[in-house]
């Protein structure tokens, strides 16, 4: 979070306003800044599709800022100059930054990859959403090809189950993990900065929580368990002795970024369409959903601060359940007695 500050900071706040006095700062002047950042983008854009391929490497390596930075960019400079109209020794009197206008920027609610979606995929290669999730079948259909990497298949079984961030899996230990209970707390999670990587604690409270596994989950770590054991055994001496739940062929945990790569690559090789590692996440709330699971223990479960945002965002990702709620109410109508069918769970 403070990287990004800095960032905010560095790249955009002060090349573009650090000349100007803050009390004569006014939201026109930050709006301006937005105005610069989009004709960057557009530039950009544009030399990316020069045939000129000088043109085009004199942008190489160089991102547009999406609409959602520029809300976070807004944030940063709101939030610092809120505490300069707070301090009683600075002349500020007017938060320049909360009346500068950007505009809105909608949550991206995720794309479930149906059928039709697939296809249009397959035939000209768009990709309909920023953040997609695979159905049930396609989800079953990862897991059982995952299943020939024996070092990463558990791990992918338990965030495509309990939706764990990818931080929060990758740094699960042992002594966290409750087998017999059939339970395990999320209290540390892997940051990873640029291609350093710490371990800290989930930023919200609501994200250190603990969830509840299910009889399949038990059996793989199980599994797992024994394999890891019969493997550190064999390494002796050699064994990077990490704790952790998933762990390399030498006992040290995963580097988040290698875990990422490995999930894109298993992917494609199963022939799927393509989703982000996070994408998993969001399709085991999306399942819970639809399989009739209370939208505050789904919540609960993924350490999300309010139901209202699990449901908001989650609830009609499947379009098969928006189908049998219809059929249900139709049923209604005509004096039938209603049925809504879930979706089957993942295996």
């Amino acid at each position: 979070t403070r990287a990004s500050y800095q960032g905010h900071i560095r790249k955009y706040l002060i090349p573009y306003l650090g000349k100007v006095r803050l009390d004569r700062l006014t939201s026109r002047q930050v709006e301006a800044m937005f105005d610069a950042i989009e004709a960057a983008n557009e530039h950009i854009l544009e030399c990316r599709e020069s045939e000129d391929p000088q043109v085009r490497a004199s942008v190489q390596g160089q991102r547009v800022i999406a609409l959602s930075t520029k809300h976070r960019i807004r944030a940063t400079l709101r939030s610092a100059l809120s505490e300069a109209v707070r301090n009683p020794e600075e002349v500020v009197n007017i938060n320049a930054a909360s009346h500068a206008r950007l505009p809105s920027c909608p949550r991206k609610r995720p794309l479930v990859w149906t059928p039709d979606r697939v296809r249009q995929w397959e035939k000209e290669g768009t990709v309909p959403g920023e953040v997609m999730v695979w159905t049930p079948e396609q989800t079953r259909a990862f897991l059982t090809h995952a299943r020939k990497y024996v070092w990463l298949h558990p791990l992918f079984h338990l965030i495509a189950v309990k939706g764990l961030r990818r931080g929060e899996a990758v740094g699960l230990p042992w002594s966290n993990t409750r087998l017999t209970d059939a339970e395990a707390d999320i209290r540390t999670q892997v940051v990873q900065l640029s291609w350093t990587t710490f371990t800290s604690t989930p930023k919200s409270e609501a994200g250190q929580r603990t969830i509840t596994l299910d009889a399949d989950t038990v059996k793989v770590l199980r599994g797992w368990k024994k394999f890891q054991n019969q493997t550190r055994l064999q390494a002796g001496a050699e064994w990077a002795d990490s704790g952790l739940v998933f762990t390399r062929q030498d006992g040290r945990g995963w580097h988040p970024s290698h875990v990422s790569d490995w999930f894109a690559r298993i992917a494609r090789a199963a022939g799927l369409p393509p989703i982000t590692l996070h994408g998993l996440r969001h399709g085991a709330a999306s399942m819970a959903l639809a399989a009739g699971t209370d939208v505050k223990v789904v919540s609960a479960e993924l350490g999300h601060s309010t139901a209202h945002f699990t449901q908001d965002t989650y609830q009609t990702v499947f379009p098969e359940v928006a189908k049998a709620a219809a059929e249900a109410t139709a049923a209604l109508l005509r004096g039938e007695p209603a049925k809504v069918s879930n979706l089957a769970p993942v295996r």
